[in-house]
């Protein structure tokens, strides 16, 4: 059994967790091409993985919940705040037809934007900025990801930039422990619900 096949084995197992789809995408995307070679070894363990200036790159079971609670069907347009690595708009972008991704920290976005050129994610487009205005000119977007932790709401930007009917997965929360929350954006009212706790890396803001 690959590293790769034992990821998604300790996945399935130790978390029950059964979404055939996203599964079996990340048993297609290289996890240790995410990360610098000194932490190689480590790209397959059941827990994040440093990737420099104090971020680190999930742990594989959640890129696999939180992709999983997007529901996503392979036309949508996605929106990911928190680039890091790249890895989880890898994932995304063979779950989508195209994944737009925001990284605050300009070192993290130039790395993340090479390696997935190199790789052949075509359908990805990174970008350098503050994740809490979101993407305007690609704006509207059918999912939003959030991949860093917020202590508050939901920056109300990234509302007025989901579609009607679109979703938003975000780690929400005071302290160490996030609760993972979808939010379904209605006609007349968002929708919200909590799927547990994980933990995060702060979601970073652009300084005034």
């Amino acid at each position: 059994m690959t590293d790769r096949e034992q990821m998604v084995e300790v996945i399935r197992k130790t978390y029950g967790f059964s979404a055939p789809k996203v599964l079996s995408v990340m048993l297609q995307i290289p996890r240790e091409e995410f990360v610098s070679k000194e932490y190689r070894g480590d790209a397959y363990k059941d827990g994040p993985v440093p990737i420099g200036r104090g971020q680190t790159m999930s742990q594989p079971y959640t890129v696999a919940f939180m992709t999983h609670l997007l529901n996503l069907r392979g036309d949508e347009k996605v929106l990911e705040i928190g680039t890091g690595s790249g890895y989880q708009a890898a994932i995304l972008s063979r779950l989508a037809t195209k994944v737009y991704t925001v990284e605050i920290i300009d070192d993290l976005a130039k790395g993340a934007r090479i390696t997935l050129k190199r790789l052949g994610f075509r359908n990805v487009q990174v970008k350098s900025g503050s994740g809490e205005w979101g993407w305007e000119e690609k704006a509207t977007f059918d999912a939003i990801i959030i991949t860093a932790a917020l202590e508050e709401e939901i920056p109300q930007t990234l509302f007025e930039q989901l579609k009607v009917g679109g979703v938003l997965v975000a780690p929400i929360g005071v302290g160490s422990n996030k609760v993972m929350t979808r939010f379904t954006k209605l006609k007349k009212r968002i929708k919200k619900e909590e799927f547990g706790v994980f933990h995060f890396v702060p979601f970073v803001k652009e300084k005034n």
